[in-house]
């Protein structure tokens, strides 16, 4: 990726100015679209990206980074608003930025990005494959259904209701709207002119959306706003603080921080990618989104977190500090203000078409690739940990994806092979373990012995062993006695690990008590593991 050298911020006010409004222009067709997403108003995902420019802007350790609403985390949202109301849903949101801010207190920043690409990979294409098909619906003027997977199974149903027209329903008509937007934002990024570059396609196909939609009188859902900025404001109860208690409440909270920090903290990671300025601070980034969860918590608006999009436009529009952020959140302000007379103009299907492509988008057959070239075993995670989050929930999925991992290093960090060598001449038969010897390999070495002839002699080598740990000392200990008992010879060729010194205080500590040097080297038949 190619990085961009960030110059002294003094004397760049107009770059920033710039880059801001750039921000804005990607911001607000983005913002209402989440929020329509999550099953909220178009306004709680502007009030989203105000906190994010104005609040988090301020003290977030990754300058350059634009926070607000984000499509990562719109499946969760509408998951928890179903399943604990909107109210409930802003004691969610107000404690997953508490979680936030003592993780970056506690310094865990880094450990939010100690997960497997394979998962978090997984876990993008999850959600785009449930933002697409909830979006679907939507861009047809129609209800998306109650779970992830009937909205994937119904889709033919809406493409039915989009492509005839019925009597006194607008579905075809958002169909035309929905087609219309996406070809394009797809043609705009395709073929946009040098000198319209820092115009961004979203913004363009919304534009021309509205336009045909309003020029040619179509019936359709549009965007409901409120009358002032004031009243997107929704303050929760105190009594919602009596659910606090509520290990359900806890859960919800916990998993919308880890994915609103994990969604965050890789956007960081890519930012730094694109200039060659200060390193992102990923305990001050978690400090700062959980600031402003908080504050999204008390004004009931969507959860914020770092998103890729606006991101990487403010970088490549020049931006070199954190004006331009906090700029975008300005616009908002203003644009909210000014004209909300013109939110009203833009057809609903027109941003469900926005959120149908980035769903498409999230699930990228670059990745696919990129991971295949680290083997089956990246691939295989990656896909059960998508079909898990479409299956069964965001959650559970991602657990999955976790358990399966962590039995991938277990696979890796636990190899063990057995080589036995032809019998030599005299009968001996030389046998190297290689790899990691621990107790989660001791049926596998014990099968692997148990089909060796007792009466022959061996000799055990560790050269080519990495690792062992006392379990897997003691089964060789009881089976060079075995082998000694029905007239065998185990001898154990100690040199070849003597120099390794992570092992040679265990393993003399253990001959020690086991066995005799001396006898062994006389009389090989009692040398033993």
């Amino acid at each position: 990726m190619e990085s961009t050298p960030i110059e002294n911020s003094k004397g760049s006010w107009g770059k920033e100015f710039t880059a801001s409004v750039v921000v804005f222009l990607v911001a607000l067709p983005l913002c209402m679209g989440v929020a329509i997403a999550s099953g909220m108003s178009p306004e709680k995902g502007i009030l989203t990206g105000i906190i994010g420019g104005l609040i988090v802007g301020i003290f977030a350790g990754s300058p350059l980074q634009v926070s607000g609403p984000a499509a990562s985390l719109s499946v969760l949202c509408w998951a928890n608003i179903q399943d604990f109301g909107i109210e409930t849903f802003a004691l969610i949101v107000l404690l997953a930025g508490a979680i936030q801010i003592v993780s970056g207190l506690l310094r865990l920043g880094q450990w939010f990005r100690a997960t497997s690409p394979a998962v978090i990979y997984g876990m993008l294409g999850g959600i785009g494959v449930l933002i697409f098909a909830s979006q679907f619906h939507i861009m047809v003027d129609d209800s998306p259904r109650e779970s992830g997977f009937q909205n994937l199974i119904s889709i033919p149903e809406a493409i039915y209701k989009g492509v005839v027209p019925t009597e006194n329903k607008s579905h075809h008509l958002a169909a035309y709207i929905g087609l219309l937007t996406i070809a394009s934002l797809i043609l705009w990024e395709r073929f946009r002119p040098k000198s319209m570059q820092s115009i961004p396609g979203a913004l363009v196909a919304v534009v021309l959306a509205s336009v045909v939609a309003l020029v040619g009188g179509l019936e359709v859902q549009y965007v409901t706003v409120p009358e002032t900025l004031a009243d997107a404001l929704d303050f929760p109860q105190m009594s919602i603080f009596d659910q606090i208690r509520d290990a359900n409440i806890w859960t919800a909270a916990a998993t919308l921080a880890f994915v609103a920090s994990a969604a965050t903290l890789l956007t960081s990671v890519a930012v730094d990618q694109m200039h060659t300025g200060p390193r992102t601070s990923y305990d001050r980034e978690l400090v700062a989104q959980g600031i402003g969860n908080i504050l999204c918590g008390v004004v009931g608006a969507l959860p914020v977190a770092g998103v890729i999009v606006r991101s990487s436009a403010n970088v490549k529009a020049g931006s070199r500090s954190r004006a331009s952020t906090i700029l975008h959140g300005v616009w908002l302000v203003i644009f909210v203000v000014v004209l909300p007379s013109l939110l009203a103009l833009i057809p609903t299907a027109s941003l469900a078409a926005i959120l149908v492509y980035t769903g498409y988008k999230l699930v990228s057959p670059e990745r696919i690739r990129a991971l295949k070239a680290y083997g089956r075993n990246e691939v295989g995670i990656y896909f059960v940990t998508l079909c898990s989050i479409v299956l069964i929930g965001l959650f559970e999925g991602i657990l999955i994806g976790f358990g399966l991992s962590v039995l991938g290093i277990l696979t890796v960090t636990t190899s063990l092979h057995i080589d036995v060598d032809p019998p030599c001449d005299e009968g001996r038969r030389d046998i190297h373990l290689v790899g990691k010897a621990t107790f989660l390999k001791i049926p596998l070495l014990a099968k692997e012995l148990d089909k060796l002839d007792s009466n022959k002699e061996y000799h055990l080598y560790f050269d080519k062993l990495t690792y062992i740990d006392h379990a897997c000392l003691e089964l060789l200990s009881d089976w060079g006695k075995q082998t000694q008992s029905k007239g065998g010879k185990l001898i154990v060729e100690w040199e070849t690990l003597r120099d390794r010194n992570n092992y040679s205080d265990r393993l003399k500590a253990f001959r020690d008590d086991e066995f005799d040097d001396a006898k062994t080297e006389k009389d090989p038949v009692t040398a033993s593991a």
